[in-house]
C-alpha cells in the first residue's frame, strides 16, 4: 500500500490481483448528481438544460433514476452535465468522489491519476466507502477491465484531461485497425452482454461508440465514410433497443429516429425497413395500437416479398391489432407471419431480424392472446417458448416468464402465477430490465385478490426487491 500525495487516503495496489471490478455505475451516478448540485438546479431545471444541450428530451424522472444508481446514465448526458458544471465558478463538486487533496478539494478532472507504471482510480468498497486502487497501466490499456468499462470511463469522465486522452486513444486505435470490423465485433459483444446482464451496463459503451464513429467519419471520404454511417445507424438502433428495454421510451424513440435518418442517408433500404418495424414494436410496448399497426404496415410495404423483414413487420402489426381488440385481424397477421417464417426466400447475408423464427413468432402470439384476454392459451404458448429458448437469452427468459406469470394470473391461477413470477424476479434483479420489471409489477397487481396465499405472499415480498422505490417528501 501507499498513499496519495498530500492526502490521507489509502491506495490499494491491485497489481497481480485478479477479478477487480470497480463500481463504475455508482461513481458515474454520483458525479451526475454532484454536477447538478453545483449548478444549483432541481431535477426539472437540470433536465430542461440537458435537453437543450443534447438536442433530445431528457426527462426529470430519468435524471432521478440515473442519480440514484437505478440505471447507468448515458455517457453523453454525463459529459454535458460535467461540461456545464465546469463553467460555474466556485469550489469542487458538492459531493466529490475524490478524497480532499487541499483546502479547495480536488479538481473535477482528477477522477483518475496516473503515476509511473500504474493508474490510480477510485473504487467503492463493500461498506460504501470510496477507496483508491492502483492498476497496472498495461492491464488497463489492454482492456483488462473489460471493453464496456473502458468505454464508460472514457465517455463518462467528460471532456476533461483523462476522458479526452482515453477517447483519443480509442479513436486512434480504431483508426489504425479496420474500424468497421472492430466496431462490428464490439457491437456483437455488447449485444451478448445485454442478453445476459440487461441494458444498464451496456448503454454507456454504446453511446460512447456512437461518438467515436462520428469522429472517425470526419476523417473519411467515399465508401469508407458511408460504411461508417451505416455502422453509426446500427449502433443508434441498438441504443434505441436498450432504452426501450429500460422503459425510457422517449430516448428509445429518439435513437430509432436517428437510426432511420442515418440508414436513409447511408442508402441502406434493408436497415431502414428494419428500423421502421422496430418503431412498430416500440409503439406496441407503449400501448399505441394505431401507430403499431400503421408503422408495421409501412415496414411491410418497404420489405421484399418473402423476406424475414416482411414477417417481422407482420408480427409486430399483429400485436397492434391485439391491443385494439381486433381479434380477426390479429390472428390473420400472426398466422401470416408464421407461414412466411416457414418458407423464407431471404438474403442469407442480411444481418436484420436473424432471430426471427417460428418460436419467436409463437411468443408474440402468446402476447397477442394475453392482450385479447385468452390467458390460458397464452400461458401454454409461453411455457413452450421458454423450453425452446437458448440459455444465453437470459433476459428474454425473464420477459417470457413474467408474461407467462401474468397469463396465469389472468386465468385465475394464482399459485402458478406466483411460482413462475418468482423465477422472473431473480432475472429482473440481475438485469434490471424494465420490460421484466414492468410485467412483474402487473403480475403483482393481478395477484392482489389472493394475497393471503403463502406462495403469493412470498412473491409479493420478493417483488419489492426489484421495484423502484417511490420517493416521499
Amino acid at each position: 500500500m501507499n498513499s496519495l500525495p498530500n492526502s490521507d487516503a489509502t491506495v490499494i495496489s491491485l497489481a497481480g490481483r485478479r477479478g477487480y471490478r470497480p463500481d463504475w455505475a455508482s461513481m458515474v451516478s454520483a458525479r451526475l448528481g454532484a454536477a447538478r448540485e453545483k449548478l444549483r438546479m432541481d431535477h426539472d431545471a437540470f433536465a430542461a438544460y440537458l435537453s437543450d444541450a443534447l438536442g433530445y428530451l431528457v426527462e426529470a424522472y430519468c435524471l432521478e433514476r440515473w442519480e440514484r444508481g437505478l440505471v447507468v446514465p448515458p455517457a453523453d448526458v454525463c459529459a454535458a452535465a460535467e461540461e456545464a458544471a465546469r463553467d460555474v465558478p466556485g469550489a469542487a463538486f458538492a459531493a466529490p468522489l475524490l478524497p480532499a487533496s487541499g483546502p479547495a478539494g480536488p479538481c473535477p478532472d482528477e477522477v483518475a491519476m496516473r503515476d509511473g507504471e500504474e493508474i490510480v482510480l477510485p473504487c467503492r468498497a463493500l461498506d460504501g466507502r470510496i477507496i483508491w486502487v492502483s492498476i497496472p497501466r498495461r492491464t488497463f490499456l489492454s482492456g483488462g477491465l473489460g471493453t464496456a468499462a473502458l468505454a464508460a470511463i472514457a465517455t463518462a469522465a467528460g471532456p476533461g484531461t483523462f476522458g479526452a486522452s482515453v477517447a483519443r486513444l480509442r479513436t486512434a486505435a480504431a483508426a489504425e485497425m479496420n474500424p468497421i470490423e472492430t466496431l462490428r465485433q464490439l457491437r456483437r459483444a455488447l449485444i451478448d452482454a445485454d442478453n445476459l446482464l440487461g441494458p444498464g451496463g451496456v448503454l454507456p459503451a454504446v453511446h460512447g461508440q456512437i461518438q467515436v464513429i462520428r469522429q472517425l467519419r470526419a476523417d473519411r471520404r467515399g465508401a469508407d465514410r458511408q460504411a461508417l454511417l451505416t455502422m453509426q445507424a446500427q449502433y443508434a438502433e441498438f441504443a434505441g433497443w436498450l432504452h426501450q428495454d429500460a422503459r425510457d421510451f422517449q430516448s428509445a424513440a429518439f435513437w430509432l429516429d436517428r437510426a432511420l435518418e442515418w440508414s436513409h442517408a447511408a442508402a441502406d433500404p434493408e436497415m431502414a425497413t428494419y428500423v421502421m418495424a422496430r418503431k412498430s414494436q416500440l409503439a406496441g410496448d407503449m400501448c399505441d395500437a394505431a401507430s403499431a399497426v400503421d408503422l408495421a404496415s409501412a415496414a411491410g410495404g418497404m420489405a421484399r416479398k418473402g423476406s424475414r423483414l416482411k414477417a417481422t413487420a407482420a408480427t409486430y402489426g399483429a400485436h397492434g391489432y391485439a391491443l385494439a381488440g381486433q381479434r380477426t385481424e390479429c390472428l390473420r397477421a400472426i398466422d401470416g407471419a408464421r407461414e412466411m417464417a416457414g418458407r423464407l426466400d431471404d438474403n442469407p447475408g442480411s444481418p436484420w431480424a436473424t432471430w426471427l423464427d417460428g418460436a419467436y413468432i409463437d411468443v408474440q402470439r402468446g402476447r397477442c392472446l394475453s392482450a385479447l384476454g385468452e390467458h390460458a392459451k397464452a400461458a401454454a404458448v409461453f411455457q413452450q417458448a421458454i423450453r425452446e429458448l437458448p440459455p444465453t437469452f437470459r433476459r428474454d427468459r425473464g420477459v417470457y416468464l413474467a408474461r407467462e406469470a401474468l397469463a396465469h394470473a389472468g386465468a385465475r391461477e394464482p399459485e402458478q402465477a406466483a411460482g413462475v413470477g418468482m423465477q422472473a424476479v431473480a432475472i429482473a434483479h440481475d438485469t434490471q430490465s424494465g420490460r421484466v420489471i414492468d410485467e412483474l409489477a402487473r403480475v403483482g397487481t393481478g395477484l392482489v385478490p389472493w394475497a393471503a396465499l403463502p406462495a403469493v405472499a412470498d412473491f409479493q415480498d420478493a417483488l419489492t426487491s426489484v421495484l423502484p422505490t417511490e420517493r416521499t417528501g
